[in-house]
């Protein structure tokens, strides 16, 4: 009866034994080993760690980024900020300057004005008018008690329309007139300029002297030099170094003495040539800038007993110029215009000279 009921209980657990048996022969994590299953969770877990640090990085950077970002946008507003405030601070200036410039221009036009009729006033209308591209030359002639002369109100329009013209293009020779210079040069107007040696038979300029910014010679710098820079505009004085003549940009140049005014106020005139009276060549400009040349006689009884220094700084403040040298003068002295010499000079004749400033129409 025993081994019966045994019987039944083991029919009664067959199915359950045969379940377990054959999940545990079919289980395909049955071959799986411990230690792998150890290693691949170690390594996944690995993954895990490394993606979160590289995540954390790469946020970091992107966070660097944006803030990179935020201070280039406030830089370049910055800089739109102030190119806005530069742009509108060049516009008011530029509108000042042309203002100034119109001003100016106005100024300029109303002062040569009211110098023409000074000269007008003073000297009569014009005896000779020459209208070119390079320069702009009226003509008057002058007569004082005691003195006659002529003078030569330009403009130069352009820095060729005024030169300085060595005599033969040589710094030694045996001279030139000024209307042999002026008619090599076509000019409409000339004066003869600088003073001059001789030595050996030929004849050489004294001082400084610059020919199309050139420094040809540089000897006695005691003496007064007297220059034109790019624009045409007068320059000189007291120069002392060729660095001097470059700061001033002198395109043209030679040299006398004295000084006669400058800014408009007269300079002491040396002992040795005060209070004689002589044939006078004077250069300077009015107070627009416009050039002045004159030419006094001398020496010729019944014409022109040639003028003072001291009567020639009185006499160019009236005519309202601002600053002037005394160039060389005597039997020098030559006043060419429109191709024929107008003054008288002293020996008769022209003399041969080293130097002339030529005026080109």
């Amino acid at each position: 009866m025993l081994i019966k009921i045994q019987i039944f209980f083991l029919f009664l657990l067959a199915p359950i034994i045969g379940s377990l048996l054959f999940f545990t022969q079919l289980n395909p994590y049955s071959s799986i080993e411990e230690a792998n299953l150890i290693d691949q969770y170690t390594e996944i877990e690995d993954q895990s760690d490394w993606m979160q640090q590289f995540l954390f990085e790469k946020r970091e950077v992107i966070t660097e980024t944006k803030q990179i970002v935020q201070d280039s946008n406030e830089v370049l507003g910055y800089i739109q900020n102030n190119a806005y405030e530069e742009l509108s601070d060049y516009l008011v200036q530029q509108e000042r300057i042309e203002s100034l410039v119109e001003a100016s221009t106005g100024y300029q036009q109303r002062s040569t004005n009211l110098i023409e009729q000074l000269l007008a006033t003073m000297l009569g209308d014009p005896i000779g008018q020459t209208f070119g591209e390079n320069s702009i030359v009226k003509v008057y002639s002058l007569e004082e008690a005691g003195y006659r002369g002529f003078m030569a109100k330009v403009r130069v329009l352009h820095p060729d329309g005024i030169r300085m013209v060595l005599a033969n293009d040589e710094i030694a020779s045996s001279g030139e007139t000024t209307s042999q210079a002026a008619k090599r040069s076509d000019a409409i107007l000339a004066i003869n300029a600088g003073g001059f040696a001789s030595q050996g038979g030929q004849l050489h300029p004294i001082g400084i002297t610059v020919i199309d910014g050139e420094i040809v010679t540089f000897y006695d710098t005691s003496i007064s030099f007297i220059g034109f820079n790019q624009t045409g505009n007068l320059v000189g004085g007291n120069i002392t170094s060729r660095e001097e003549i470059k700061e001033l940009g002198v395109q043209q140049g030679a040299s006398f003495h004295p000084t006669l005014l400058k800014d408009g106020e007269k300079l002491p005139i040396p002992a040795r040539w005060a209070n004689a009276r002589h044939p006078r060549t004077l250069v300077g400009h009015f107070t627009n800038g416009d050039l002045f040349f004159m030419v006094i006689d001398g020496r010729r009884a019944g014409w022109s007993e040639g003028v003072t220094l001291e009567d020639a700084q009185e006499k160019l403040l009236e005519f309202n110029i601002r600053d002037a040298y005394n160039l060389d003068g005597g039997g020098s002295s030559t006043f060419y215009y429109d191709g024929e010499v107008l003054n008288k000079p002293s020996g008769g004749q022209e003399r041969r000279v080293t130097t002339n400033i030529v005026i080109l129409p």
